[in-house]
């Protein structure tokens, strides 16, 4: 069990490791061959260029300017000096909002440390019931002394934790309920002020029922004529065109190896360069380098012509959903937040993501298959969760020394030294389980991929959300649980439902260390290594060393990131779990937990400013998810307090208790109600206030050219696609609202067919009379 000592020596570590991170950053940054590292936002913007340094060859590479190393820690003052409006600005409503979670972590928890550090510190400190079971070999620790674990039971000391308790949950949602509110009027106010967007004016149509007699596009088209005639503007079909995308793919990769081996060739033309063709260039027939990637780029090419001319001309790349575009935003409100026929499993339509949020492989997924899929990835999603219990359950045999000695006997002399045993309770477990987490994230992105989402945003929220029941389910309850083995574990699945708060409240006190070592593995080193960058930067260098020829290449060797909401969101709402629950059990949590929220909150505030450069706009449509996990985690801190006081036999207090989470689960439906509804629907009142003032402003504004092209697939937008083919997939300028119709009984075509020239009546008794001799 770890020691206030063995704490000290991890703190001592991993402050002296994001010390070194820091210094490494501050000397890096400031040089020259590194700017477009470190700022690549700036030059994304195109508001910097690369630095130029006359004279001697070195100044081109390093910054021999000395009063710049002097104020090395000039960043901080800096990120934080952009006010909110212009950081919105500048990076985009999601990056502020997120900004704004680790601000609710710092407004949160400032208080409550110092109300937990004044209040139930000094009455858990002055106890003497582990001085008194230690007498009798019980294990404990030092900080035992300051939790819970040391009033005696049946103590009237208990009733401080319950009005902390109340005092916490009070401010918590007060807290929550203004921030909601803030963020909510900041989303309709970017709404009301952004610029003009096609995703304001298009809704994604999904699960067109198949016609005999029209193709998609003409359907699409024919539907929304006859039901939005006053509205409909144009529609883009979605096309399967996955393959050719990778064929594209695959001839960048080829072009780019071929710029390689031609630089290496001008470099030294005594010798051609060759190459082998088997994997990775390990073995196979050995070729000429160059001849064979311009052999394999003039395939490649012939095939992108043929897939491309498949895609244009083959019904079966066809496939039935459609963007589909309105004259005005009010218009597209009413269409994406109504049902569109009487069969609510087809016409299905939902706001499009804008162009840069879409993610295009999945369009092509047929809408029956999703919910077969998303079946499969929850029964997948369970047994990752629940076999990954085995190797936490490893990394708790590292977090005491006696877990150590009995399964590796031959270390105990090593371990038993003093400032080894130190360094293995107070550093080791929390460096196990973060390395133990690297590759969780990707292959939960590879779920969400799977199940078909059809934007950016949606598929990392997909991926947050199923990060954040992982983290809960096994960094939390599963560190708890199994401790060294399975012994408990075996007991917890075995017992009533009742008794698991009481199992798992029993531990929470007794694991305090363990997560104290990981806040300060993840939340303090792991920080301070995300700004130093270090995988982009040395692939930059690689790349700008073999790849780069041109200022194009140039810019696409940098790689800028983004926020990664899949990764970031649930490892903050693991630090609010983790400080609301040891809020009253174990105060000496939560200075570690403040440390992580300031210091992260310095650290995204620099990088959004200078390096994230954000795939997509959302305008912060994750805040719904941030606010329930905050209440989830609050009433998983009470739940565990009401089983904790069941072990101590404080049965009078339960009754105090049980009021905690239904105030809690009242004020969670009081807000969604309130403040969700901004989040997932577009206000009519809104939609006409900006279409009111955009045709005041730009009276002879040619929406159909602006939204024509917005939704082509980018593979059409690219260098290896001709003007002629983009166009196919563009509709024509057509005035003529008559709608086009290739059925027979025309029965849903009020208005007259160019095709047929005659009347189209929609209601069955016209339809027979037209229809009679």
């Amino acid at each position: 069990m770890a020691t206030i000592a063995d704490i000290g020596v991890s703190a001592a570590l991993n402050l002296f490791g994001s010390f070194i991170f820091l210094i490494a950053f501050a000397f890096l940054r400031i040089q020259p061959f590194n700017d477009r590292v470190y700022f690549p936002k700036w030059y994304l913007k195109g508001l910097r260029d690369s630095p130029s340094q006359a004279g001697a060859f070195v100044r081109k590479f390093v910054n021999v300017d000395f009063r710049s190393y002097v104020k090395f820690l000039n960043w901080i003052p800096a990120a934080l000096k952009m006010p909110e409006t212009e950081l919105i600005e500048h990076a985009g409503l999601d990056s502020a909002a997120y900004l704004r979670i680790y601000l609710i972590g710092l407004k949160i928890f400032i208080p409550i440390t110092v109300l937990a550090w004044v209040v139930l510190v000094p009455v858990n400190y002055t106890n003497d019931t582990l001085q008194l079971e230690r007498r009798s070999n019980v294990t404990s620790s030092d900080i035992d002394m300051l939790s819970i674990s040391n009033i005696p039971e049946k103590s009237q000391r208990f009733w401080s934790h319950i009005v902390m308790a109340y005092a916490f949950t009070f401010w918590t949602c007060y807290v929550l309920r203004k921030e909601y509110e803030n963020v909510a009027t900041m989303r309709l106010q970017f709404l009301a002020s952004a610029k003009r967007r096609p995703d304001q004016f298009t809704v994604l149509v999904r699960n067109v029922p198949p016609d005999p007699d029209e193709s998609v596009s003409e359907l699409v088209e024919h539907f929304f004529l006859v039901n939005h005639p006053d509205n409909y503007l144009t529609n883009q079909v979605v096309v399967n065109a996955n393959k050719l995308a990778k064929l594209v793919k695959q001839k960048k990769k080829k072009q780019n190896w071929l710029v390689y081996y031609e630089g290496k060739y001008s470099r030294n033309n005594a010798t051609r360069p060759f190459m082998k063709t088997g994997f990775l260039g390990l073995w196979g027939k050995k070729v000429d380098a160059i001849d064979h990637h311009i052999a394999e780029i003039e395939r490649l090419s012939k095939e992108i012509a043929e897939e491309r001319e498949r895609v244009v001309t083959d019904p079966k790349a066809i496939m039935p959903a459609a963007f589909v575009s309105f004259k005005t935003r009010w218009g597209a409100a009413v269409c994406a937040q109504t049902q569109q026929s009487r069969n609510p499993t087809i016409w299905l339509t939902d706001w499009a993501p804008e162009p840069r949020d879409v993610y295009w492989d999945n369009l092509a997924i047929p809408y029956v298959s999703l919910s077969v899929r998303r079946l499969i990835m929850g029964v997948s999603f369970f047994f990752l969760t629940f076999f990954f219990i085995i190797p936490i359950a490893f990394v708790q045999t590292l977090a005491s020394i006696t877990g150590i000695e009995k399964r590796a006997p031959f270390l105990k002399p090593i371990i038993e030294i003093k400032i080894i045993k130190s360094i293995v309770q107070g550093f080791l477990p929390g460096i196990a389980l973060k390395l133990f987490l690297i590759f969780l994230p990707s292959i939960l992105m590879i779920m969400s991929k799977f199940e078909g989402f059809t934007s950016i945003s949606s598929l990392e929220r997909r991926s947050a959300s199923r990060y954040y029941i992982f983290n809960l389910v096994n960094v939390f309850l599963g560190s708890i649980i199994t401790g060294s083995a399975f012994d408990q574990l075996n007991s917890f699945l075995n017992q009533s439902a009742n008794d698991i708060p009481k199992t798992i409240g029993v531990a929470i006190p007794s694991k305090a260390t363990f997560f104290i070592t990981y806040i300060m593995v993840d939340g303090w080193a792991g920080i301070a290594g995300e700004i130093l960058m270090l995988k982009p930067l040395i692939m930059y260098h690689l790349k700008n060393f073999f790849l780069v020829k041109t200022e194009k290449d140039r810019e696409e060797a940098m790689d800028a990131g983004s926020l990664g909401f899949n990764t970031g969101e649930p490892r903050i709402q693991l630090y609010f779990l983790l400080g609301l629950v040891y809020s009253t059990v174990t105060p000496l949590l939560l200075p570690f937990i403040l440390v992580f929220f300031a210091f992260a909150y310095v650290v995204f505030r620099h990088q959004i400013i200078n390096v994230y450069n954000q795939e997509y706009e959302s305008g912060a449509a994750f805040w719904p998810d941030v606010h329930k996990r905050i209440l989830i985690a609050l009433i998983i801190s009470q739940l565990l307090l009401m089983g904790l006081m069941s072990t101590k036999e404080a049965a009078q207090s339960t009754p105090f208790l049980i009021a905690l989470p239904v105030l809690t689960i009242w004020f969670y439906y009081f807000t969604q109600g309130r403040y969700e509804p901004a989040f997932i629907r577009y206000p009519l009142q809104e939609a006409m206030m900006k279409d009111t003032l955009e045709r005041a402003r730009e009276p002879n504004l040619n929406l159909k050219g602006y939204l024509q092209s917005a939704y082509i697939h980018p593979v059409f937008k690219s260098d290896d696609v001709d003007d002629d083919h983009d166009m196919a997939f563009a509709k024509k300028e057509d005035e003529d609202v008559l709608v086009p119709t290739k059925r027979q009984s025309r029965r849903n075509t009020p208005a007259p067919s160019k095709i047929s020239g005659g009347s189209s009546p929609s209601l069955p008794e016209a339809v027979q009379e037209h229809q009679e001799p």
